[in-house]
């Protein structure tokens, strides 16, 4: 059984001046469970599109998404999020800012499935949830009565990858998710990031524009441009790569223009 396929998967939008504009063209892709591939490509190419029609906050014009051998091209975005978990950009989207780490990694746990009036347990869940927090390295574990408003910003990245993770989704999507970290904080993130992933042989599709990550990270790799995916590499052709060969890519795809 394969983890996601996407077949033929296209969409259009108006650029608002009248003109439609393709931002996925025909997009077909099969993913294995446990894979864990990088995704590249330039402005434009179709990264975040592809990722947001997989999510189902932007409805494919045509073509079908299933994940697990599960049709999900009609379901509307929140019936997706039991099989899928999502951590994206900006650290300030993946958490509930009013709400203490602890109550977000509970609510957390409910992810995809029906929220009966009852009373919380949270108390009892604190030593699983610190014991959680503590593998990040960076002191979150000390505040699991703090709301997430007052963290920093890689303390609440790494909260929203907890949280996307603490129960396991059949595919998680990373969406440039150490971008807006400092290098130093994004280190730290990526190899929790990574840890996480073979630990619990997460299915994983990770967009990044750190070619040094690409490289180093996950055992596939796909380049995007023009809303199509125009090389798929698999762990032997990708482990032969060097950095002049990724930014070679990007020189072929502006010279096909």
């Amino acid at each position: 059984m394969e983890a996601l396929e996407l077949r033929q998967a296209s969409k259009t939008v108006n650029n608002g001046l009248n003109e439609s504009r393709p931002i996925l063209r025909g997009v077909d892709l099969t993913i294995k469970t446990g894979d864990f591939i990088t995704v590249l490509g330039g402005n434009g190419a179709g990264k975040s599109t592809l990722f947001n029609s997989i999510s189902g906050s932007l409805p494919l014009d045509s073509g079908t998404v299933k994940i697990m051998d599960h049709d999900i091209t009609k379901l509307p975005e929140e019936k997706r999020a039991k099989y899928i978990s999502r951590v994206f950009q900006d650290p300030k989207m993946g958490t509930a800012p009013r709400l203490t780490v602890t109550e977000n990694l509970a609510l957390a746990e409910k992810r995809g499935q029906k929220r009966p009036l009852k009373t919380r347990k949270i108390s009892q869940k604190k030593e699983f949830y610190y014991n959680l927090c503590a593998q990040v390295g960076n002191g979150l574990e000390n505040h699991l009565d703090t709301p997430t408003g007052f963290l920093s910003g890689g303390q609440r990245q790494a909260l929203s990858l907890i949280m996307a993770t603490i129960t396991k989704p059949d595919l998680l999507l990373l969406d440039e998710h150490t971008a807006a970290l400092d290098p130093k904080t994004a280190r730290q993130l990526m190899t929790l990031t990574d840890k996480i992933i073979k630990e619990q042989n997460l299915t994983c599709l990770m967009i990044t524009h750190k070619m040094e990550d690409a490289i180093n990270y996950g055992n596939r790799m796909i380049v995007m441009e023009k809303g199509q995916i125009i090389k798929d590499l698999n762990a032997s052709e990708k482990s032969q790569l060097s950095l002049s060969d990724l930014f070679l890519f990007f020189e072929e795809d502006e010279l096909a223009l």
